[in-house]
């Protein structure tokens, strides 16, 4: 068993292990893109809050922005809980629907901050090099390929890991003052067995962004059926759209789902569906629990509601995968264990490959020394063992 585990641990290791690498190191930084966003782009996000002034109503950001960007359509808002936080307008700019550029607008003057292409930002780039290595399609396979490696890696490494009764001490305790071929070896075998529970749930959620039939498994196996399409619903006329709504379905949202949260408006460059507004409930046990509203473009009254407790438990289950694969699960102290676990699982390949050298280079003066021994040997010896 130990025979076969090498072989695998070995090959597979040294197959995936730069993917690995990459996707754990980029891992680390997603971890903290909510709190690190806001500081990199400080400007970009944080309002000065005027004394004994009240924001401008949604509807007139609106305009002012849209008569900053007339050929771009309005595809979302943001709507950050915080009152010094700016809101955020997103347009469509390109034939994808993830090519946006985002409008910065102070919510006291109406002043426009800034606007930038989403798809340039730091962490949307992170982002890419974390789930397609920069690649498209073709690096979603490879990470995916990769992401069941090193599950593979981590069953395996566990099997070599195992101690006997003369190597417990060895097995859960680092040398630090040992030779550096044996703190490697510590580093790699120690602090691996340590974060395998939570590196192993990190790369068996991420399986759901790589394989579709993972994402219907999560659905099946608590609802009993794939997942179900779920679209806004569509608004019967259209008649009479002349004036925006925003503010006035801002305001319903906070009276029917009052809990602190991002508000995200969603499906406005449709021309037959409702908008979708999309709530966060940042009082819950857990995190990213959200709540759906359907309102009228026409007149901006509430068409139909998705609340979060009536929601199947598969789709609940399934919402548990992205706080699960983050680290966002409970908040800080889960994001600082996510951190560190894909720190050191960042590592591994690092530390491995230096075991392995280290390994083929013993070996190659093992072989040097054998074949210098034999040439010690005298002609004469050879002879009489010949004859004998």
């Amino acid at each position: 068993m130990k025979k076969i585990s090498s072989q695998l641990h070995l090959w597979l290791g040294i197959s995936s292990g730069l993917v690995v690498f990459i996707v754990a190191l980029t891992g680390c930084i997603l971890v903290f893109e909510e709190e690190l966003e806001p500081v990199i782009n400080r400007s970009f996000h944080i309002v000065a809050v005027p004394e004994n002034s009240s924001r401008l109503s949604l509807d007139s950001l609106t305009h002012l922005v849209q008569a900053q960007f007339p050929k771009n359509k309005l595809s979302r808002i943001i709507v950050e809980k915080e009152e010094n936080r700016s809101i955020l307008f997103g347009f469509k700019q390109g034939k994808k629907e993830k090519e946006l550029l985002t409008a910065a607008m102070n919510p006291y003057t109406g002043q426009l901050i800034g606007s930038r292409a989403e798809h340039d930002t730091f962490f949307e780039v992170v982002l890419r090099l974390h789930r397609y290595l920069c690649m498209g399609d073709t690096g979603k396979v490879i990470t995916g390929i990769s992401c069941i490696c090193f599950l593979v890696i981590m069953i395996t490494g566990l099997v070599l890991w195992w101690p006997n009764r003369k190597n417990q001490k060895q097995r859960f305790t680092i040398k630090w003052d040992a030779s550096p071929k044996r703190l490697n070896w510590d580093l790699h075998a120690v602090f691996g067995f340590y974060v395998l529970p939570f590196v192993f749930l990190i790369a068996l959620t991420g399986l759901v962004w790589s394989y579709k039939w993972v994402n219907n498994l999560i659905y099946l196996a608590f609802d009993g059926k794939p997942q179900q399409k779920r679209e806004a619903p569509a608004q019967l006329s259209l008649m009479g759209k002349s004036a925006t709504h925003y503010q006035e379905i801002l305001s319903e949202t906070h009276k029917l789902l009052p809990n602190p949260g991002k508000v995200t408006f969603t499906t406005l460059d449709a021309d037959s569906l409702s908008i979708t507004i999309a709530k966060t409930d940042d009082a819950a046990a857990i995190s990213n629990v959200v709540s759906f509203l359907y309102f009228s473009k026409t007149d901006g009254s509430l068409v139909s509601t998705r609340l979060y407790k009536d929601e199947t438990p598969g789709f609940k289950a399934r919402r548990v995968v992205f706080p699960i694969h983050t680290g966002s699960l409970w908040g800080l102290p889960t994001k600082i264990i996510a951190f560190i676990a894909s720190f050191i699982a960042a590592s591994l390949p690092v530390t491995g490959i230096i075991i392995w050298l280290g390994r083929k280079k013993k070996g190659k003066k093992k072989t040097k020394k054998a074949l210098t021994k034999s040439d010690r040997i005298k002609p004469e010896i050879l002879v009489k063992k010949s004859v004998i």
